[in-house]
């Protein structure tokens, strides 16, 4: 696998990503996975990311609030 990972750049990890037939190729748990590990930290998850998430996957029974 460590030899494999030496081989991709970001420009094929982005190809890859954007082309809709190999990213079916991903199973969902494949997919929650990458979902869960690639923002970099916690300050990356904000309000509006979390409410664009929400919105872009149409999802109608949650609301996001910000407690500071």
């Amino acid at each position: 696998m460590k030899n494999t990972l030496k081989n991709i750049n970001r420009e094929d990890f982005m190809n890859f990503f954007r082309d809709d037939e190999k990213l079916n190729t991903l199973s969902t748990d494949d997919r929650v996975e990458i979902f869960l590990q690639i923002l970099p930290g916690g300050s990356d998850i904000t309000e509006d990311l979390l409410n664009e998430l929400i919105s872009d996957y149409q999802v109608t029974d949650l609301e996001v609030s910000q407690v500071k």
